[in-house]
């Protein structure tokens, strides 16, 4: 089991010709909770947004990203799909509300995990209640429902979901 915060800031490898292609930045969901891609780093201010698509990565290691060669680099501007970025962006995931449909705030999404199989399911979310609770009680867990709605104000979850104490990852995998 992973997180991807775990995964901000490797570099991005061509296992081909062994040359970084970009620093990993963030993460590219889909409305259906689907991993679609690793946004890398711009190398400048007026760059087009470049993105390797999810199945291109070859591996998500401990210390680098690696895709088979530089073809797997996409402009964001071609790519013409509504996704959502986890941590940046005008449309991001990281500090949205969940909320059940019954109203109940379950806390923030602070971050996901995916698996180790290079899967492209979101397997939960890491939530936090704020920083003084997140010292005194700790983040909690949310398994990853099986519908949910990223809206534009709140993930929207079904009722009877319920976050639990984090737990460790050879808890969850």
């Amino acid at each position: 089991m992973r997180r991807a915060k775990d995964i901000m800031g490797l570099p991005v490898l061509d296992i081909e010709a062994g040359k970084q292609l970009g620093i990993a930045k963030d993460f590219l969901i889909d409305r259906d909770w689907n991993l679609q891609g690793v946004l890398l780093e711009s190398k400048n201010w007026f760059a087009s947004p470049r993105y390797i698509g999810w199945e291109d990565i070859v591996s998500i290691g401990t210390d680098a990203v690696t895709v088979k060669d530089e073809q797997a680099v996409r402009s964001m501007d071609d790519s013409g799909s509504e996704w959502v970025a986890l941590l940046d962006g005008g449309f991001k995931l990281k500090g949205l509300p969940v909320i059940t449909l019954d109203g109940e705030n379950l806390g923030l999404v602070e971050d996901v995990y995916f698996g180790d199989k290079m899967d492209k399911k979101i397997v939960g979310y890491e939530l936090s209640d704020g920083f003084i609770s997140d010292i005194k009680e700790g983040r909690k867990w949310l398994p990853s429902p099986q519908s949910a709605t990223i809206g534009e104000d709140a993930v929207m979850v079904p009722v009877g979901c319920v976050a639990q104490e984090t737990p460790s990852f050879h808890e969850i995998g």
